[in-house]
């Protein structure tokens, strides 16, 4: 019975063994290479593919950050054939300045489940002798299930030896994370917010979150994408400053710590450019044709840190236009007139810094047309006709322009011959124009305008005598009106003139007989007193001075008498 009980007993732990290893593995997945070793001779071709396990749990979407040796091997070609991403969150890239390959991907409904799910092949070229060891820096499996669980369980690495020489391998260890450790900070950059884009500023400040149980912050900023912090900060900081950065790829790594101990760690990228582009030349492509309107140049600019994002170009007085290469380098402008041109350009990095170089060149005219027929004089109401010659079935852009009015144009056709005639839809109003026109073919070449031509369009004989009549009359009737203003005028002055001259004639002949009164009275009143002293006379003999007086006043008093008597007969012969 006691080796009964034993076997039961074993029997027992060995399911209970078997269930927990089951319950353990059920929701595992990894991310592998394949070939994950091997041997190469230097400048050979390695073909190394990605792949996924998850034999137990569906799978929607996937992410890594691969990192190899930049100095051993170089990043040549990504394929995403045979993928069992659907979609990509972000196309596959490398980068063999940093040593690094990303991706990203979905799997649609109803996801992913086994053991070799392909994801991408990369192709290396190898470049140095010795041993070359790759591995995850980063990477993520978010399971089927409508919450996005991860359950990523395990990373790979890949060895191998080039240039044929074994060597001892060191192995790679990942500090395992405690139970109840604190989650992955999230870092963010006020200076530097797209991990994806390139900046000038090379002053960097990363902030993040520090819940109350964190006692310790461990941080590191350099070059490689999934670096471990060891700059120990108690208590814990929320943000961190670095100023100076060069020029590159760099990345911030933070880890937080309670009482459990260390959390994961938090990476962010930070792309740093402030340099302009090291060259930037411009070769104009010599044409076939000089007349060709469109000019071709080969724009060959080199940034050796973030590349040449686009070009600014100005031509002449024109508008600034921006254009992005295609990977061609050649850059065609738009048509141009005729003439001598020149082109600034700016080569811009993408981090928007910049190169500038300009460029001469000449657009050459077509042959000018001629223009063999037009009226010199031309009635309003008679048809505007010109002819001329130019290449045959080419256009030709007529302008018209009636004194300071703007120019209008009309396009008309040349025939086989190379003759053209244009006649205007409309007449022409009376005025002084002048004509002149361009020839105009298919690609849009201009030739030089024609010397301009004058041509005086009149009214018509009918028009212009109804159009003197109305001057005529335009000016005789405000005259007529004139005249007849200036006569009521006279006629009115003349009545009260009129009235004036008989209220004159009859106030002065009423002052003449008012003055001969008032002399009268006068000469009466002297008389009286001559009398009286006459009377007096018998008592007292006059002074010799008393009668010198008597008789000068007499004397005045007849000279007073002509004197305004006269004045008065002045005013009557005057106003008569």
């Amino acid at each position: 019975m006691g080796k009964n009980k034993f076997k039961v007993l074993t029997l027992v732990s060995f399911t209970f063994v078997c269930l927990a290893i089951l319950s353990g593995t059920a929701q595992a997945a990894t991310l592998y290479f394949s070939p994950s070793s091997g041997s190469y001779t230097v400048g050979s071709l390695i073909t190394l593919n990605i792949y996924i396990s998850s034999e137990d749990q569906a799978i929607n979407a996937a992410s890594g950050v691969i990192s190899f040796p930049q100095d051993k091997l170089e990043a040549v070609s990504l394929s995403k054939a045979g993928s069992i991403f659907n979609l990509w969150v972000q196309e596959p890239s490398f980068s063999n300045s940093a040593g690094t390959v990303d991706f990203e991907g979905i799997v649609l409904n109803p996801g992913f489940t086994g053991s070799g799910g392909k994801i991408l092949t990369i192709t290396f070229k190898t470049k140095t002798t010795g041993n070359v060891p790759l591995s995850f820096f980063s990477g993520s499996i978010l399971a089927n299930d409508g919450k996005g669980t991860n359950i990523l369980t395990s990373l790979g690495n890949a060895q191998f030896i080039l240039g044929g020489t074994s060597q001892n391998i060191p192995e790679t260890s990942t500090p395992s994370v405690v139970s109840g450790a604190p989650s992955s900070p999230i870092i963010s950059s006020p200076t530097h917010p797209d991990s994806n884009k390139w900046y000038l500023n090379n002053d960097a400040k990363f902030v993040w979150e520090v819940p109350a149980s964190v006692i310790s912050a461990r941080l590191l900023v350099g070059k490689i994408p999934n670096a471990v912090p060891s700059v120990v900060y108690t208590p814990a900081v929320g943000e961190k400053e670095i100023e100076d950065l060069t020029d590159g790829i760099w990345y911030f790594h933070a880890q937080l710590r309670n009482m459990n101990g260390w959390g994961d760690v938090s990476h962010f990228r930070l792309q740093i450019d402030t340099e302009k582009p090291t060259s930037f030349n411009i070769q104009e492509i010599e044409r076939d044709d000089p007349t060709n309107p469109r000019a071709k140049f080969d724009f060959e600019a080199r940034d050796e840190t973030s590349g040449i994002s686009h070009y600014e170009i100005q031509i002449d007085e024109d508008n600034l236009r921006i254009w992005e290469d295609d990977g061609s380098n050649i850059y065609e402008t738009p048509i141009l007139r005729p003439g001598a041109h020149i082109m600034i350009v700016k080569a811009v990095d993408k981090a928007g810094n910049a190169l500038a170089n300009s460029v001469d060149f000449i657009i050459e005219a077509l042959e000018t047309p001629k223009i063999t027929e037009y009226p010199k004089e031309l009635q309003s109401e008679e048809v505007f006709i010109v002819r001329g010659t130019t290449y045959p079935n080419a256009q030709v852009a007529l302008w018209l322009q009636r004194e300071k009015e703007d120019p209008r144009s009309y396009i008309v056709n040349s025939d086989q011959d190379g003759n053209f005639t244009f006649v205007a839809d409309e007449k022409l109003k009376d005025g002084i124009y002048k004509l002149w026109a361009e020839a105009v073919d298919e690609r849009g070449a201009r030739s030089n305008p024609t010397e301009k031509i004058t041509v005086v369009v009149e009214q018509g004989l009918i028009l212009r005598i109804g159009s003197q009549a109305i001057t005529v009359l335009a000016v005789i009737i405000p005259l007529i009106a004139l005249i007849i203003f200036l006569i009521i005028v006279v006629w009115y002055s003349w009545r009260k003139f009129s009235s004036l001259k008989e209220s004159i004639n009859k106030e002065t002949k009423e002052a003449e007989q008012a003055l001969h009164r008032a002399v009268r009275l006068l000469k009466e009143d002297v008389e009286s007193q001559l009398k009286m002293l006459g009377k007096a006379k018998s008592k007292r003999e006059l002074t010799e001075e008393e009668a010198k007086i008597v008789k000068q006043i007499k004397k005045d008093l007849d000279s007073a008498e002509k004197f305004i008597s006269k004045e008065i007969q002045d005013i009557k012969k005057k106003v008569k």
